[in-house]
């Protein structure tokens, strides 16, 4: 009697393929582990819950990670790669025109789903579009370009010609998204995508409590467990085991008799020869632990008898500012509203989860070499930790970024690159790591939660007059940029208008819940909802409309923000509030906020630009650069820049980031890339652009290289006590207006945003849309849930992230008010997007029901209900 076949069949892009038969691995291990088929993405495996995993399986989209191999005998299976040449060429044309792809990584997901409903619906409506989106999630889009795209596409398919490809390049001009075919067909590499020879796997081993002291970490049932090459503890590393960006006090692996801090804490790293494994041994790590009660409030952490989370204690920061005479202004003032505002922790949930490669190089004078590719937002910081956790030479480190699947501030700090590096340099082989989602939203930090108590008073007619406040921050187990966030919280606490008389002080305090750090807005999106909130109550104490009120506080050139900075140069705020009053005044039930959010770190740290331009070849010049592109256009907004300056075609141009040259800018953080990176870029091109108009040709020029700098270092910090105070390089603003219908849902968002010179509409566009996708759900529904320091709510659905189906329409009003410091007159737009979002909508909320809401999620409204 013959037994079972040992294989499985099935046709793989119109070729068979065999495979042998292992029931515990999905279709989508076996295609990217065993098959080299990349396309596919592992963004929440194996929930299903995400879409980034999504093929066709006999025509039919198919999320692959929840489907057990065995049930692909016999069928049909295909990925991006297997479309016909035509059809993928179409897809990578509209996608790309459209601005449907910013970060990529759920995209060829999203475009096997568009194929079906193609084949099906050869011209569907946009509600069917979204309708069949529901699978699938994007954090960088807001979905609206996506829809666009797929329009277009359906259009092109029908005989529409193919639109037309900007060509020049220059600022101001829709030049298509660097690598965005290859974005959108999934033939762009991730760090999970890549593969070396020799390759192992590693597996973090996470502590199981909050807080618990460490008695024995047991690591010989890893080491036995088949396939295992080594398991590494504290023990192992040979240098700091502390790292940080600002403060150094997060151990990258807990050391025996050590207490952990939160579930996120390392306690061992296991390598193996394949993933799976690696993941199996980690499990079988066994811990003895001593647990010990968390502390998992900012007010419990600051009791006089809270155990210490830090020996220096758990108060991270104390951020002040004061001005005037607040209490004489409460006491002479015609009407006052206080209020205690509280906003949630939210998890980032990019779609491409933390992953880290590092390969061992030919040693240079006796001395091991590591190159490390790194998804992070700081690759010199990266290069710095890793070299202090080996006690190696920064140079012996060559870390290299692969341009990642979404960041939004959650990878400035280092996640897994020391402990990927460390096991790397022991076993002298390259060493492969990637979190699991679960594992991802453990380790990484999140935006903070904070509790705001305002008092705010303004006169008769709604000029205000003072501003009280005092905020405080749950900044979670380590440091990570927590008091920077607090900081900018107390910064901007006063929003873009005009208080005369403040007192401020912001607290960011450790606790044993998981960190908190930077996430697009960066602590001024938690000050926005306090003040636009007070400013709507007081409006209706002064008898006027929410807009009037906005307006006669705004802030204008002369004045002087929340820091005391005078604003001396040109800035659009009220171009932007005049551009929605007619939209706020013609609505039934309409709120309306401002925002402002600085661009660059400044307070008294330096903004820096730093570039290289090498020509490379005769039709090649490498554009070397600190910062990262992470779906945000950065790369393309470099190659226009060189583009506007040199009069060379585009195609010219590549990108990248790492360390080889001395580009070292800091995190990509502050909404400063744009700005920084492109005063470094326009420095070093007009260098070059000089020899061209000397008759040389590039061909002549193959081997220079020119370099470019721009330094802003003329800030002050919050606590330097000087006459004329200046905190930051410049500043976005903002004007938004939240419509909802007759049922109470957000029907419409009308967003004016002053954005100093539109450097590429379509990009620029994305961004917007994007970022008031991610301020729709901290408005409503996201959370992410911590109780006793433990995430409840571990998986993608009941994050709260909306899809395409939930989006209302979306209008983005650009106004062009030029910065004379910036390159172009370009001001940051990464983050203030979402500032105003939450509070107009719970201004249109309040006009709809009379509940002024204090606290977000607002998920007791209609507007959430309603989703």
């Amino acid at each position: 009697m013959a037994g079972k076949p040992e294989t499985i069949s099935f046709v793989l892009n119109d070729e068979t393929v065999s495979v042998p038969i292992a029931p515990e691995r999905s279709l989508l291990e076996v295609l990217r582990e065993e098959l080299g088929v990349t396309s596919p993405k592992s963004g929440c495996a194996p929930l299903g819950q995400c879409g980034c995993c999504t093929v066709l399986v006999n025509g039919r989209p198919q999320l692959s990670c929840t489907m057990p191999i065995t049930k692909a005998t016999g069928s049909r299976v295909t990925t991006a790669e297997g479309l016909p040449d035509e059809i993928r060429r179409q897809v990578a044309a509209c996608f790309v025109h459209a601005g449907g792809v910013q970060c990529g990584f759920c995209i060829p997901g999203i475009v096997m789903t568009t194929v079906s409903l193609l084949e099906k619906n050869p011209q569907p409506t946009r509600q069917q579009i979204a309708k069949a989106l529901r699978p699938h999630l994007c954090r960088c889009t807001g979905y609206a370009q996506i829809i666009d795209a797929i329009e277009l596409l359906s259009q092109v398919r029908l005989g529409r010609p193919l639109p037309e490809t900007e060509q020049t390049g220059g600022v101001g001009t829709r030049l298509a998204r660097y690598r965005g075919g290859d974005l959108v067909l999934g033939d762009f590499r991730y760090v999970d995508d890549l593969r070396v020879d020799g390759m192992l796997y590693a597996a973090l081993r996470f502590s199981d409590h909050p807080r618990a002291l460490v008695r024995r970490i047991d690591t010989q049932p890893a080491q036995e467990h088949r396939g295992v090459v080594r398991v590494l503890t504290a023990a192992d590393v040979p240098g700091e085991r502390l790292v940080g960006l600002i403060k150094r006090d997060w151990p990258i692996l807990v050391a025996v008799g050590e207490e952990t801090r939160y579930v996120g804490d390392v306690l061992a790293v296991a390598i193996a020869q394949d993933q799976r494994t690696a993941r199996e041994a980690a499990a079988l790590v066994k811990v003895d632990y001593e647990v010990r009660p968390p502390v998992t409030s900012p007010q419990a952490a600051l009791a006089a008898d809270a155990p210490r989370i830090h020996a220096m204690g758990n108060l991270l920061s104390h951020a002040v500012i004061r001005q005037g005479d607040v209490e004489r202004a409460f006491q002479s003032a015609a009407h006052v509203v206080e209020e205690t505002f509280t906003t949630q922790r939210i998890e980032h949930l990019y779609m491409e989860p933390e992953a880290c490669l590092a390969v061992p190089e030919a040693a240079d004078a006796g001395n091991q070499r590591l190159r490390i590719f790194t998804q992070g937002q700081g690759i010199f910081d990266d290069q710095r930790q890793i070299a202090s956790v080996l006690a190696w030479e920064p140079e012996r480190i060559h870390v290299q970024l692969v341009s990642n699947g979404g960041a939004f501030g959650g990878k400035e700090d280092m996640s897994i690159q020391g402990q990927v590096a460390l096991a790397a340099a022991l076993c002298a082989q390259p060493i492969k790591c990637t979190l699991t989602r679960a594992e991802s939203m453990r380790l990484h930090p999140k935006r903070h939660p904070i509790r705001l108590h305002y008092k705010v008073a303004c006169d008769s007619e709604g000029r205000l007059t003072a501003l009280w406040a005092r905020i405080v921050g749950d900044t979670g187990a380590y440091a990570s940029v927590g008091d920077k966030v607090l900081e900018r919280t107390a910064g901007h606490s006063a929003g873009p208008y005009r208080v005369p008389n403040v007192d401020i002080e912001s607290r960011a305090v450790y606790t044993n819940n998981p960190p908190c750090g930077a996430m697009r807005g960066f602590g001024v999106n938690q000050a926005a909802f306090a003040i636009e909130g007070c400013l709507d109550r007081l409006a209706e104490l002064a008898g006027i409309d929410g807009w009037e009120m906005r307006w006669r506080n705004a802030l204008d050139v002369g004045d002087r923000c929340t820091t005391g900075q005078r604003l001396t140069k040109p800035f659009g705020l009220k171009r932007a509030l005049l551009a929605v009053r007619e939209a706020y005044r013609g609505a039934k039930y309409a709120g309306i906020a401002c925002g402002i959010k600085n661009v660059g770190i400044g307070n008294g740290m330096p903004d820096l630009g730093k570039a290289v331009l090498k020509v490379a070849a005769p039709d090649l010049v490498v554009i070397r650069t600190g910062f990262t592109e992470m779906g945000q256009g950065y790369f393309t907004i470099c190659v226009q820049t060189a583009c506007e300056e040199t009069g060379l075609s585009p195609s010219v141009f590549r990108p990248v980031t790492d360390t080889s040259a001395d580009v070292n800018c800091g995190q990509t953080t502050a909404s400063r890339a744009t700005v920084l990176g492109g005063a470094g870029v326009r420095a070093a091109a007009r260098k070059l652009r000089a020899d061209l108009d000397a008759g040389r040709t590039l061909a002549l020029l193959v081997g220079r290289e020119y370099r470019g700098d721009y330094a802003c270092t003329d800030t002050t910090a919050l606590a330097d006590d000087v006459p004329d105070p200046k905190t930051h390089l410049t500043y976005g603003f903002a004007a938004q207006v939240a419509i909802l219908d007759d049922a109470g849902r957000v029907s419409r968002i009308v967003a004016a945003h002053d954005v100093g010179r539109v450097m590429n509409p379509t990009l620029l566009e994305g961004q917007m849309l994007g970022s008031i996708h991610m301020g729709l759900g901290y408005a409503l529904s996201e959370e992410l849930v911590v109780r006793d320091g433990l995430i409840e709510n571990a998986d993608v659905n009941s994050l709260g992230v909306l899809r395409a189906h939930q989006m209302p329409e979306v209008e983005v009003i650009f106004i062009e008010e030029p910065d004379p410091e910036t390159p172009y007159g370009a001001r940051g737009v990464g983050e203030i997007g979402l500032v105003p979002t939450a509070p107009a909508i719970a201004g249109a909320l309040a006009k709809f029901d009379g509940v002024h809401r204090t606290t977000l999620p607002m998920k007791d409204s209609p507007a959430a209900r309603g989703l």
